[in-house]
C-alpha cells in the first residue's frame, strides 16, 4: 500500500459550518493525487521527515480496552490486548522540539545516540497522559518487542520529549494504560502484565515497579497528592469486577467498589473526599453508565443518565464540576453516539454532544480546567472501515467539534493545564500519536 503523507499544521477553534471538518480533509485528500513515499510532516514546534508508512487498523486503546468489531460504539468488557497490528514508520530526522528522543540510559541500553528515536518503538501506541505545568508533561503506553508488547513511558520538558527507562516485570508482556503526576518528583503509572495489575512509581529520578494487590487490569490512575491516589479497573476470574484500590502514602490497598459486576475505566480526584470511578455496571450486553463517588470515607453509586452504553473517562476541578464522556451504540449498524455527562454538584445530566457525520463519535478522555474549558477526544469508527480522530471542546456553553491535525486514529487520553495549554495522545496510522493545543490551534506529531 502507498504512503499516505500529509502536512499536519492544525486548525483553529471553533469549527464552523454543516460540513464536518474530518469529511472536508477526507475529500482534499481524495484530490491530493499521488506524493512520493516520503513527504514532511509539521510537528510540534519542529519537524521530522516521515518514510515508509503502511496503512492498517487502528486498535482501540492498546492495552486498556479494545472493542470487537460488533461492540464498537457501545462499551462492552474490558479486555488486555495481546497484539498489535502493524502501523509503524522510520523516523529519519535529528531531535526536534517535537521528536521523541529517548533518554541517555535508554540511547545506550539499546546502542543507540540520544538524537533518534529507537526503531524499536515500532507499533508505539499512547493511552494516558497527565500534565502539572508547562514543563512536566508524561505520556505512557507500549510498544512491540519482538512478540511482546512493552511499557513505553515519555516527558515533555517544555523543549522536547524525550523516552524514560521504564520497568517491564513481564516476559510476556506489559502495557500501561494511564498516568497521573502531581509534581515533576511524584507520579504513577499503571496498567497490566499479562492480566496482572502494574503499578510504577515516579520517584523525580527514575520509574520503579510499586508493589500493589493484584486485582486485574488497571485503567486508569488518579492522585491529588503523594499521599492519595486512586487507581481502577477490572479484576475477577471471568473479567467482570470492579476494581479499586488506593494509595495512602505508605501502600496500596484495596477498596470495596459498591458494584460488583461490571468495568472501571476512569478515575478522577480533587481531594481526599471527593473522587469518581466511572465505567459501566452489568454485562457486556445490558451494561449501562456507571458512577461511583468516593466521599472521603466511603464509595457509592451516584444515579447517572439511563442508556446503554457506558462512560470511559471522567476529569473534576471541584466536588460542584465534572464531566463523564463515552458512547453508545448508534441507530444504524457501524456507527457510535458521543456521550457526555456533567455533574453540577447535585446530579448527572446528559449534556448534547456533537457527532461527526456520518460514523458518530465515542469519548475516551476529558479534561477540564474550569466551568467555560474542556476538551473531548475519541474516535469516529466510522462504519468499522476507517477510524478517525476526534476532538470537542467545552466552552461554557456548548460543545464544538474542532479539527484534528492528524486525521486518522484513535486519541485515547486528553490533559490540560490552561485554557491556553492542553495534549493529546493516541495511536494511528504511523504509530503513536502526540497533539498540543496552544491556546489557538492543534499541532500534532507521530512516532513509532
Amino acid at each position: 500500500m502507498s504512503p499516505r503523507c500529509r502536512m499536519d499544521t492544525g486548525a483553529g477553534l471553533p469549527h464552523s459550518g454543516n460540513q464536518s471538518p474530518y469529511r472536508r480533509e477526507r475529500e482534499a485528500d481524495n484530490h491530493d493525487g499521488a506524493r512520493g513515499d516520503a513527504c514532511a510532516h509539521t510537528v510540534l514546534e519542529g519537524e521530522v521527515v516521515l518514510s515508509g508508512v503502511e496503512s492498517s487498523p487502528v486498535p482501540l486503546r492498546r492495552g486498556v480496552a479494545q472493542l470487537g468489531r460488533g461492540e464498537r460504539g457501545g462499551i462492552r468488557r474490558l479486555r488486555p490486548v495481546r497484539s498489535i497490528r502493524v502501523i509503524g514508520f522510520v523516523l529519519l530526522a535529528s531531535a526536534t522540539a517535537g521528536v521523541i528522543v529517548p533518554s541517555a540510559a535508554a540511547a545506550g541500553a539499546r546502542g543507540r545516540s540520544a538524537g533518534k528515536a529507537p526503531s524499536s518503538l515500532l507499533y508505539a501506541a499512547l493511552n494516558g497522559v497527565a500534565a502539572t505545568s508547562a514543563r512536566n508533561v508524561w505520556a505512557v503506553g507500549q510498544y512491540q518487542s519482538g512478540t511482546v508488547l512493552r511499557t513505553l513511558i515519555v516527558h515533555w520538558n517544555g523543549k522536547t520529549w524525550r523516552q524514560v527507562p521504564s520497568p517491564n516485570p513481564a516476559r510476556s508482556g506489559d502495557t500501561l494504560s494511564g498516568v497521573a503526576a502531581t509534581s515533576t518528583a511524584s507520579a504513577w503509572a499503571v496498567g497490566e502484565q499479562n492480566g496482572h495489575s502494574l503499578l510504577l512509581g515516579w520517584n523525580g529520578k527514575s520509574w520503579r515497579r510499586v508493589r500493589c494487590p493484584d486485582i486485574g487490569n488497571l485503567a486508569g490512575v488518579a492522585a491529588t497528592s503523594a499521599a492519595n491516589a486512586w487507581a481502577v479497573g477490572i479484576g475477577g476470574p471471568n473479567g467482570d469486577k470492579t476494581a479499586i484500590e488506593h494509595w495512602n502514602g505508605r501502600a496500596w490497598r484495596v477498596a470495596p467498589s459498591p458494584v460488583k459486576v461490571g468495568n472501571l475505566l476512569g478515575v478522577a480526584a480533587t481531594s481526599a473526599s471527593n473522587a469518581w470511578a466511572v465505567g459501566f455496571s452489568g454485562n457486556p450486553t445490558t451494561g449501562s453508565d456507571l458512577a461511583e463517588h468516593w466521599n472521603g470515607k466511603a464509595w457509592r453509586v451516584v444515579h447517572s443518565p439511563a442508556g446503554a452504553g457506558g462512560v470511559i473517562g471522567v476529569a473534576a476541578t471541584s466536588a460542584s464540576n465534572a464531566w463523564a464522556v463515552g458512547g453508545a451504540n448508534g441507530q444504524s449498524a457501524g456507527t457510535s453516539i458521543s456521550v457526555i455527562n456533567h455533574w453540577n454538584g447535585g446530579t448527572w445530566r446528559r449534556i448534547a454532544s456533537p457527532n461527526p457525520v456520518p460514523g458518530g463519535a465515542t469519548f475516551f478522555g476529558v479534561a477540564v480546567t474550569s466551568a467555560s474549558n474542556a476538551w473531548a477526544v475519541g474516535t469516529d469508527f466510522d462504519f468499522f472501515i476507517t477510524s478517525e480522530n476526534v476532538i470537542a471542546h467545552w466552552n461554557g456553553k456548548a460543545w464544538k467539534l474542532v479539527p484534528s491535525p492528524i486525521h486518522d486514529g484513535s486519541l485515547n487520553s486528553v490533559t490540560a493545564t490552561s485554557a491556553g495549554s492542553a495534549w493529546a495522545v493516541g495511536s494511528g496510522d504511523s504509530g503513536a500519536l502526540i497533539e498540543h493545543w496552544n491556546g489557538t490551534r492543534w499541532k500534532g506529531t507521530t512516532f513509532g
